[in-house]
Formats: C-alpha cells, sequence, structure tokens
C-alpha cells in the first residue's frame, strides 16, 4: 500500500506471509529454485539434447548465460530439451521469495534477448496439443534458519527422505488438485499434465520418477554434499502461473502437512510400473475442474485473501469464457500469443 503496510492482495505478500509463518511455526526456510523450459522459433531442425541445438542457437545462449550472470541469478545449466526447439535454463537456488522474483524476471529477459536476435521465445505450456510441452519445475529444500543446515536428508530413512521432508511433502500431496489451479492455470495446461508426456502423471511421490507430481530428485556420488544437493521437485507447474501464489501455496501446504502430522506418504520407485500405479489419485482433467477443487479445498482457500482469491477465479473463469470455442490447436495458439 502507500503507506507502506502489506496490500492482502499481493502475490508477493503472500508469498512471503507463507514464508514468514514457515520460519516461525518451524525455525526452518525454504530454498527454491525454478527450472524454466521455452521454446525459440525459426531454428533449425535438430535433434533433441544435441550439440548441433546448441550451436543452432548461438550466439543467443552464450549471451543468455552472461545476462543472467550479471544480473546476479547465478545460472547453472543451459541445454536443449527434448521438444522440437525447446530449450532449459536452471538457476541456483536462493531463498524462495527470492526465487520467485528471478522467476519473473527470467522470462522478460529471455523473450527481450530473443527479440533482439529475431527470435520469439515462448513459455506457453503447448504449442502444439500433439507436440511436446514446456513445464516449470519448482525445486525445494529445507535447511535450519540459524545454522543454514540442510534438513531435507536422511540417509537413515526410506530414499534419504527425512520424516519431517515426508510430512512436508503429504501436505502438498494432500492438496495438489486445488494447488494446481494455481500452479497450471491457463487453458492449456492441463493438456499437458498427462501420462506419457513428460509431465505429471498421477498425485504421487517417487525416487526420480518424471511422472511423479513430487519427484525426489537424484544427487551426485558425493556423500559429503548430499544432503546440501537433496531436493523435492514439484512437477506440475508451468509459466501462465505466478511464481509467488505457486511457492506460497506450495510453502503453505507443505507446513500444513507438517503441522497436523499427516501421514507419510508412500514413495514410490523409480521403475513403478503404471499397475503399480493405478490407484494413484490424478490431477484434474481441465481448468475448470481444477478451480472447482480449489474453491472446495477449505483449507487451501483459507490461505488466500478473500479479495485474492475472488479475483484470481474471476479472471480464470472469464479466460476459460474467451477461449471456449476454440478447438484444441487454437487453444495452445492463443495461450502460446500470451506467453
Amino acid at each position: 500500500m502507500l503507506d507502506g503496510t502489506p496490500w492482502s492482495s499481493c502475490p508477493r505478500v503472500f508469498a512471503r506471509s507463507a514464508v514468514e509463518a514457515f520460519t516461525a511455526e518451524t525455525g526452518l526456510e525454504v530454498a527454491a529454485s525454478f527450472e524454466h523450459e521455452f521454446m525459440l522459433d525459426d531454428l533449425p531442425t535438430s535433434a533433441p539434447f544435441s550439440w548441433q541445438r546448441f550451436r543452432d542457437a548461438e550466439p543467443f545462449g552464450s549471451e543468455l548465460v552472461e545476462l543472467l550472470q550479471l544480473n546476479g541469478f547465478g545460472p547453472e545449466t543451459w541445454l536443449p530439451e527434448y521438444g522440437e526447439d525447446q530449450f532449459e535454463i536452471t538457476i541456483e537456488p536462493t531463498t524462495a521469495v527470492l526465487a520467485a522474483d528471478r522467476a519473473v524476471l527470467l522470462k522478460e529477459l529471455v523473450r527481450d534477448l530473443a527479440r533482439r536476435h529475431g527470435h520469439r521465445a515462448t513459455f506457453a505450456p503447448l504449442l502444439d496439443p500433439d507436440g511436446s510441452g514446456n513445464g516449470v519445475h519448482i525445486h525445494l529444500s529445507l535447511r535450519d534458519a540459524t545454522t543454514g543446515e540442510p534438513v531435507l536428508h536422511d540417509p537413515s530413512q526410506p530414499s534419504g527422505l527425512s520424516e519431517l521432508g515426508r510430512k512436508f511433502a503429504a501436505g502438498v500431496l494432500t492438496h495438489a488438485r486445488a494447488i494446481s489451479a494455481l500452479t497450471a492455470p491457463s487453458a492449456s495446461s492441463f493438456l499437458r499434465l498427462l501420462p506419457h508426456r513428460w509431465s505429471t502423471g498421477g498425485i504421487f511421490l517417487a525416487e526420480r520418477n518424471r511422472e511423479a507430481l513430487l519427484r525426489i530428485c537424484p544427487t551426485a556420488p558425493d556423500g559429503d554434499t548430499a544432503a546440501r544437493q537433496y531436493n523435492l521437485e514439484f512437477r506440475a507447474g508451468d509459466a501462465t502461473a505466478n511464481p509467488w501464489l505457486a511457492i506460497g501455496a506450495l510453502i503453505r501446504a507443505g507446513l500444513h502437512g507438517i503441522t497436523e502430522d499427516y501421514p507419510a506418504p508412500t514413495i514410490w520407485p523409480e521403475d513403478a510400473s503404471e499397475e503399480d500405479l493405478e490407484g494413484v489419485e490424478p490431477l484434474p482433467r481441465d481448468l475448470p475442474e481444477a478451480l472447482e477443487a480449489l474453491e472446495k479445498d477449505d483449507v487451501v482457500t483459507r490461505w488466500l485473501d478473500r479479495d485474492m482469491l475472488a479475483t484470481f477465479l474471476a479472471i480464470k473463469r472469464a479466460e476459460l469464457d474467451q477461449t471456449r470455442d476454440l478447438d484444441l490447436a487454437a487453444l495452445c495458439r492463443r495461450i502460446a500469443d500470451v506467453h
């Protein structure tokens, strides 16, 4: 507000309040990083993950890494991805609100640099309903707010996930259907969140399994740093989400899992089969179902300011009305024009 007081309908205030509540209740802080995928147009056809695609994107790629370094983002990886013309950029983890700040700025830096090179960059969930999509994977770890020591990893526990980490994960899993309305909030988002789409195939926690809603990420074989590398990856997000709403909701859900002592979830192995996962709860089929799940979840709606929630729902339903008569291909193009 103009007098310096926080505005309750501000998404960044929502994220900051979630962080403050988490630390006050647990004595811990959340470290986070947003992993972005995007498409860059007008490139020659090249193989996924190939050195040739690296070369085809020059000098854009080298300049992007340098730009992020100069702005203090700490870029960690820049690589060609699986989809056609698709790339991924990751930046170093930091405090949760700063990670969300960087997620907002990174998209603008990428788009601006692409324009200066005669390209168009899009972070849209899908450009083609039958094609590969772009996600935003949110990596989360927990550490002692005083000492900075990591607390998510415990080698004596199943899959190395500490008891507190399992409770945090349980909160996210329990409220995932409602949270998905905030993390994947476009009319095309849920076309991507399906099995066999290199995205989220169901609401479950697993080791390294890329179709898990929450994935325990692999660590490099270094016992001295394993605890600091160890993190959970939330995979049901995309760049149509507001990063502050997304990170705030995940932190609130994790805190609720801890304070309410939710039962520990099953940790599925990486090679769990479709038959093994047959009873796993699915994500909503589409945005209307996700919005309904959000409205019905009394826990999640209590976290959100009443006016902010009402505004969010009204905007999303207006977007659905604007795209209701489009076929899937036209729908994906319309969303891509914005993102």
